[in-house]
């Protein structure tokens, strides 16, 4: 079967399409640009740089702070921007940010209503714990390097469940992928067309394209992580003005120094805004941050408000990717076609 005259022109759009809707790998040209991204010879130098840098950082903050925790905290979090920079840099992740950011801030009047259905429990108890002296006690006496670090590690946690969990939602994007989704799928994409034409071809099946390879997987779950991410940066910094504006609203310093056995340092101009606060709204906020990861992808109601509209927008880009990759197929089988 020879190509349309215009096939080309609706694939190069396709291509775009996938771009704007954060999947660049699902594209041959941004897969080899990954791959070559990750190539040991352009790695290793750029890491080597990275941590010289932030270790030759780390120690001069933990020197002038005098507090030895300030250089492993650099360094992990100079690594961690690194490898953020060079995915959006160099691995095209770009679109998959930009994507996932745009989707999340378009639908914050949905998040506050999800969230407060889904998290009341952890409003009680972190309330509860704000006043808490104890608790006041331990986020006082943390010298600036060891709260950073506190951070760092409810992060890291958070990462590592969703990288734990996250490929179960990806694994059943893919299962129900059948004739009425493709059409559904490319209703108003470039492929719209292409894909009732396929499907009315008995002799093509564009659904056994459905088997994603390593990088596609790779892009979807990178999305749903982003997405998540966004949503998790949202509560936490919400939950940190909250605790600011509660603490100054009701902690006294005399109360504050009461709790944490010893003077306390208050803002010129702002009494009810000390750096015992910020360190305790900084402590609850990084751990609310981890409890709402935790249970956006265990907590079945939540799951499902949370993932419907996020899985939906996936199993779309499934159905345009068959019949895309079916379109590719045939092309590469036509008669004179210059395979590479």
């Amino acid at each position: 079967m020879h190509p349309l005259p215009d096939e080309a022109a609706r694939l190069e759009a396709t291509e775009r399409w996938f771009a704007t809707h954060g999947l660049p790998y699902f594209v041959s040209s941004g897969r080899t640009r990954a791959r070559a991204a990750l190539r040991p010879s352009r790695v290793v130098p750029g890491l080597v740089l990275v941590v010289l840098a932030t270790v030759l950082v780390g120690v001069a903050l933990a020197w002038a702070g005098s507090d030895a925790a300030l250089a492993p905290a650099t360094l992990l979090t100079g690594a961690g921007l690194a490898v953020a920079a060079y995915a959006i840099v160099a691995l095209g992740a770009r679109p998959i940010v930009a994507w996932a950011v745009g989707r999340t801030l378009g639908s914050l009047r949905q998040l506050l209503p999800t969230v407060t259905r889904a998290l009341p429990l952890l409003l009680v108890f972190v309330t509860f714990l704000f006043i808490n002296a104890e608790v006041w006690q331990m986020s006082a006496s943390l010298p600036a390097g060891y709260l950073w670090l506190t951070v760092l590690l409810f992060g890291a946690m958070a990462v590592v469940f969703l990288l734990v969990r996250l490929p179960e939602e990806v694994d059943r994007v893919d299962d129900n992928v059948d004739d009425a989704l493709l059409l559904s799928a490319c209703r108003g994409t470039p492929l719209e067309d292409d894909a009732a034409r396929l499907v009315a071809d008995e002799s093509a099946d564009p659904a056994r394209n459905v088997v994603l390879n390593r990088f596609e997987r790779w892009n979807l779950l990178l999305v749903l992580i982003v997405v998540q991410g966004v949503q998790v940066l949202v509560v936490v910094a919400s939950m940190f003005v909250f605790f600011v504006l509660f603490g100054v609203l009701t902690m006294r310093p005399e109360v504050a120094e009461t709790w944490t056995a010893g003077s306390v340092s208050s803002v010129p101009g702002l009494p009810g805004l000390t750096a015992e606060l910020l360190a305790v709204s900084v402590f609850l906020s990084a751990f609310s941050g981890l409890y709402f990861t935790v249970v956006a992808v265990t907590d079945d109601t939540f799951r499902g408000q949370f993932f419907t509209g996020v899985l939906a927008e996936l199993e779309r880009a499934i159905g345009v990717r068959a019949v895309y990759q079916e379109l590719l197929d045939r092309r590469a089988d036509a008669p004179g076609a210059v395979r590479g």
